[in-house]
């Protein structure tokens, strides 16, 4: 009951801010409420804090003995939403399929997969010596088992 709830007013939330969106929401036994949400321009400490007082303002402490956790999805984080992959675009990313693991600029986000593109260095067709070779890769989501945002300094 109480988790219906707090999903509730946390729908509500996210239905009044469309550019959030939620990544991972849970309640342990001790009603620690823990939420990790994400944007479509990334997220502001003031949009945790908005989430936070949309729950929190509207259950009772009287009733329900709770502590409660709003936070963003970390740099580190990998992407679990396709929405993230959208906001992500033009940056550099590691995609790990079932396969292989593939490093590139993510150029394409659809419904159905993304889209990387890398270069490589190969042996000239003719001659010695090596090209640059632009390569593409369209990977479906299905296909991800993890992507993650490479953090350049």
């Amino acid at each position: 009951m109480f988790k219906n709830t707090v999903k509730n007013l946390l729908d509500a939330a996210l239905i009044e801010r469309p550019d959030l969106f939620l990544i991972d929401f849970s309640i342990q036994g001790d009603n620690h409420i823990n939420i990790v949400i994400d944007g479509d321009k990334g997220v502001l400490v003031e949009d945790c804090m908005f989430v936070s007082r949309a729950i929190e303002h509207n259950l009772d402490r009287e009733e329900h003995d709770f502590s409660l956790e709003v936070m963003s999805a970390g740099a580190s984080s990998p992407l679990t939403e396709k929405r993230q992959y959208s906001k992500n675009l033009k940056r550099e990313l590691i995609v790990r399929t079932v396969s292989e693991k593939l490093e590139g600029v993510l150029t394409k986000a659809t419904d159905t997969n993304i889209t990387l593109e890398w270069k490589v260095r190969e042996p000239k067709p003719v001659g010695k010596g090596k090209v640059t070779v632009k390569k593409q890769a369209d990977i479906a989501y299905e296909d991800i088992v993890e992507a993650k945002v490479m953090i350049k300094f």
